[in-house]
């Protein structure tokens, strides 16, 4: 909302109060201010003049030698090449020594020759937002109007020296979408008193009900509706302070009867709506729902297909407006205008809300009714307009108003007690102090025995409808810099995060400083999705939702890697065929067919590889990720958390996944070792039919990982002795894991090893079917001394004893 000063002034006193100043009482009191803007952007000396004579220039086809009266003893000489300019004109002069926007000086010039004593200006060259002016006016110079005194400053006549407050309200202060509501709101704030406008409606002696009937058959949608009938109005230009004040609200002038609309409309918040009444057949006005397959041409020229849920404006046959949005085109006011209907009506923002946003028609009419107009300005509203039509288009007002209208119940009174307004604020206000501030805000009130004021809420504060609301607004006047600071008292513990969140947080920043990418699917999936993977979600029953979106959003996923599937998918079919994912998040089970009890909800860590660990070099091929990639985002979390020897690995075949290339991650425990678990490939059938090259998966039960983390890291010293490594290869049946073999000789080397692993695997026709080869390097250390090599032989010895006598295992010649 874009509030004149000087308009604003007209309502309330703002003697001694400054733009600026009052921006600054207004925002401190819950009104924002944008911005104060200026009108006059530099203009000084620029008059009003009368071009006398117009005279082709003797060199130049396109500019004119102009003689221009200006109010002194002689006649300006200004060469001008505005296409509109003309004798008879009364026009901005800018004379010399004169300035305009930009610094801009005008001197005396010689233009082909010819000397020229100022210039002719237009409505941009003065600083003014010219796309508010006619074609026109757009296109030449600014032609004011005939009964401009001559030599006057510019700025007095376009109002150049007003400013405009620009205002940030609120959805609930609308009562300040209007320059009434406004001028309350200063009033309380300064303790001013408001001014209303004084209306006088001179009527005819003809009845307004032999020309205009009014039926309502929407009373949901419209509670009141009130109308005018203006005969023998004379259409032309508004006077220019009316033009002046509709421009600086951002709102172009038409004509004087649609600008006297918007005038009231500013000046009430109450929207209204002028039709031709001699396009109304009888001038019998419905207003009703929209018809199915009913369409209006809006004032834009628009065809509008209307829905029944939408509120129109009709004669007896057909709509001719959209209540409280546009008007239809087959009544618009036009030059040929003789009689008119002014409408004014108290219309459901909801109503208004819908239509608008769904034919993509937001105006400032349907702005204010969406939140809601002022019931009681309906009628002094319209008289208003009226007045003022009667007034700048000499037209002859009706006796009487045609209305029809629902009775509505007043508000009840909204109790507030003194002790609970000082306990919401933390204030020792006193009665007397809360009855000044509700005479400021113009809330009628009566104060009981036991200090509970019955607060009677104006209909122009439709915000104000409980007692909190009341404090609100008590505490914005008394100011909020008044109202003591209270300081919290009590323990202050310092934040933390929880085991389990350090642990995610750990393993995002572990995967993703790895190059992965962290992904976030929804929680819901299709049935088919949910039952992919069953090793993940034994004995689990699909959680359907009561109201699905979609069948593949209608139950809450029990595994993670379908989503990293349908992730894949996604990317492969936009050329993004090489990936490494992860996500942590939550599936839920249940084994209940009928859900009776809260489903089971776990945490997960799942990880996807598919395509190529890097991009292509013009030295190298990128190679493939594999099974031992996967495996090692697993060894790198276990790592971190401090649980390497807490997991073992074993082959697997779950369902879903490759039967030879799996294994299924087990934890070590006292109690036994659960499966927490899987890693490995998609199984070939599934990989074909998501379209997905080789790809690997993991997926790990983190409610486990949380009991067993432990990520306290133990220092040692560096060693001061030597190692001694020795190697050896051993052959042992294929189906014999090379890791049991690491096991045995770490139990038979005692406290001399210091770190055993595996080498090397090898398999062939050498070694003899159903045979591997597997080498292992043993590193021997002492903490107190050097070992000698009887003793690394001797241990060694021993491991290769228990291989052979565990696993039939034969040293490799």
């Amino acid at each position: 909302m874009k509030v004149s000063y000087s308009w604003l002034n007209e309502y309330i006193d703002l003697n001694g109060l400054p733009a600026e100043e009052l921006a600054e009482r207004m925002t401190r009191g819950g009104i924002e201010i944008d911005v104060v803007e200026k009108l006059n952007k530099g203009v000084t000396g620029v008059v009003v003049g009368l071009v006398k004579e117009k005279e082709k220039h003797p060199d130049a086809d396109k500019l004119n030698v102009c003689k221009v009266d200006v109010g002194g003893e002689e006649l300006l000489q200004i060469v001008c090449g505005a296409k509109n300019v003309d004798a008879g004109q009364l026009v901005p002069v800018a004379v010399v020594g004169a300035k305009l926007p930009g610094d801009f000086k005008i001197k005396r010039a010689k233009l082909r020759g010819v000397e020229s004593q100022g210039m002719i200006c237009s409505a941009k060259e003065l600083g003014m937002n010219d796309k508010l002016l006619s074609k026109e006016q757009q296109e030449g110079i600014l032609v004011l109007p005939e009964a401009t005194p001559i030599g006057t400053p510019i700025e007095a006549v376009l109002g150049l020296n007003d400013e405009v407050l620009e205002l940030d309200l609120t959805p609930n202060r609308s009562d300040c979408l209007s320059m009434i509501g406004t001028a309350y709101e200063v009033a309380a704030l300064t303790g001013r008193e408001v001014k209303l406008p004084e209306t006088y409606v001179y009527d005819a002696a003809e009845r307004t009900a032999d020309h205009v009937s009014v039926t309502v058959l929407a009373t949901e949608q419209c509670s009141h509706y009130s109308a005018r009938y203006i005969k023998n109005v004379k259409i032309g230009p508004s006077p220019q302070w009316l033009r002046n004040r509709l421009m600086a609200a951002s709102i172009r002038p038409i004509n004087n009867v649609v600008d006297v609309t918007n005038y009231v409309m500013l000046e009430y918040g109450q929207p209204l709506h002028a039709f031709d009444a001699d396009r109304i057949p009888g001038g019998r006005i419905v207003v009703r729902l929209a018809r199915e397959g009913e369409t209006l041409v809006t004032l834009d020229d628009q065809e509008r297909k209307l829905e029944p849920h939408m509120l129109v404006i009709a004669d007896d046959s057909a709509p001719i407006g959209l209540a409280g949005v546009m008007g239809g085109a087959s009544t618009e006011v036009t030059d040929a205008t003789v009689n008119i209907l002014l409408e004014s009506a108290k219309f459901d923002g909801g109503t208004i809300r819908k239509t608008s946003r769904q034919l993509g028609l937001r105006s400032e009419s349907s702005m204010r009714f969406e939140k809601e107009v002022d019931p009681a300005r309906v009628i002094p509203a319209l008289n208003r307009a009226a007045a003022l039509i009667a007034e700048l288009a000499d037209g002859l007002v009706t006796d009487g108003i045609a209305e029809a209208a629902v009775p509505q119940a007043q508000a009840a009174p909204i109790a507030l007690s003194m002790a609970k307004l000082n306990a919401y604020l933390g204030t020792d206000l006193s009665s007397l102090e809360v009855r000044t501030i509700l005479g400021r805000l113009q809330f009628p009130y009566e104060l009981s025995v036991d200090d509970v004021f019955q607060v009677q809420a104006p209909t122009r504060r439709s915000d104000i409808t409980r007692d909190v609301d009341v404090i609100e607004e008590i505490a914005r006047l008394y100011g909020y810099d008044n109202i003591p600071t209270t300081p919290i008292l009590g323990e202050v513990i310092p934040g933390a995060l929880t085991k389990s969140q350090s642990i995610r947080r750990e393993i995002r920043k572990r995967l993703t400083s790895a190059g992965m990418n962290e992904v976030i699917n929804y929680s819901f999936t299709s049935p088919a999705r949910a039952s992919l993977f069953p090793a993940l979600c034994e004995n689990t029953v699909p959680v359907r939702l009561a109201m699905p979106m979609s069948e593949e959003r209608s139950v809450l996923r029990t595994t993670l890697i379908a989503g990293l599937l349908d992730t894949a998918t996604y990317n492969r079919n936009r050329k993004n065929e090489s990936l490494a994912l992860f996500e942590i998040g939550s599936v839920y089970h249940t084994d209940e067919e009928t859900i009776t009890r809260q489903p089971d909800e776990r945490s997960r860590f799942a990880a996807m590889l598919t395509g190529d660990k890097g991009s292509k070099q013009w030295n190298s091929k990128p190679e493939a990720y594999d099974f031992f990639d996967a495996k090692g985002i697993l060894e790198t979390v276990f790592h971190v958390l401090g649980m390497t020897t807490d997991v073992s690995y074993e082959a697997a075949a779950p369902e879903g996944f490759h039967p030879g290339r799996t294994a299924a991650v087990m934890l070590n425990t006292d109690n036994g070792k659960p499966c927490i678990g899987y890693v490995g490939q998609l199984h070939p059938e599934l990989q074909l039919g998501f379209d997905l090259a080789d790809t690997y998966l993991l997926e790990l039960d983190l409610e486990h990982v949380f009991e067993m983390a432990d990520r306290e890291i133990v220092y040692k010293l560096l060693p001061r002795y030597p190692s001694m490594q020795r190697d050896i290869a051993v052959v042992v049946d294929e189906a014999v894991p090379a890791a049991s073999l690491t096991d045995a000789a770490s139990q038979a080397a005692g406290d001399l090893l210091e770190s055993v692993s595996v080498f090397d695997v090898y398999t062939g026709d050498r070694l003899g079917a159903g045979k591997k080869s597997v080498a292992i390097s043993l590193v021997y250390r002492h903490e107190e001394r050097t070992l000698t090599d009887e003793e690394v032989t001797e241990r060694h010895g021993k491991i290769v004893q228990i291989l052979e006598q565990s696993f039939g295992a034969e040293l490799r010649k």
